[in-house]
């Protein structure tokens, strides 16, 4: 409980948060198996998420890389992730330009609530308009990758094995 409100305070004092954690000693892990895809609207806004399997940092990266190219002209996308490398779990979250903690904070808390792992959502945001207020902020990024998730496929991987 201590480190998810440290978490949440290192990402509202910085917008960016690049943290890792030692992954704990354990036979399973959850993940997810289909990529998705979610889509909301929100006083005009839309958001649209993607949520992948992803097993390094380097795949996030890219990842990231192909939706900013294939939303070249959306206001933002927002991302977190949770992978283990090296049986550490390495998060990471950005609001890409959203009030600080109110995109990337929430997605790696539905992703760290829900322990999943190697997963990366991503919330690309077009702007309608109307400004949605910090609140309104988390709220929408939050459905959205809620709504990705809930379309994927969790299994539990065994630890070791392929």
């Amino acid at each position: 409980m201590l480190m998810h409100i440290q978490v949440d305070l290192i990402c509202k004092l910085r917008g960016l948060l690049d943290i890792q954690l030692e992954c704990r000693e354990r036979k399973f892990m959850k993940t997810i198996t289909n990529n998705t895809e979610a889509e909301i609207v929100e006083k005009r806004s839309k958001f649209i998420s993607n949520l992948y399997y992803v097993e390094t940092v380097e795949q996030a990266a890219n990842k990231l890389k192909e939706i900013k190219k294939r939303y070249n002209d959306a206001r933002h996308n927002c991302f977190a992730y949770r992978v283990c490398e090296k049986n550490t779990i390495v998060e990471r979250a950005s609001d890409d330009g959203e009030p600080s903690g109110t995109a990337g904070a929430p997605m790696l808390n539905l992703l760290s609530k829900s322990d999943l792992t190697n997963c990366l959502v991503i919330v690309t945001r077009y702007f309608g308009g109307i400004l949605l207020g910090t609140g309104g902020l988390v709220r929408a990024y939050s459905q959205a990758a809620n709504n990705a998730t809930e379309k994927a496929k969790i299994i539990k991987k065994e630890l070791g094995y392929e």
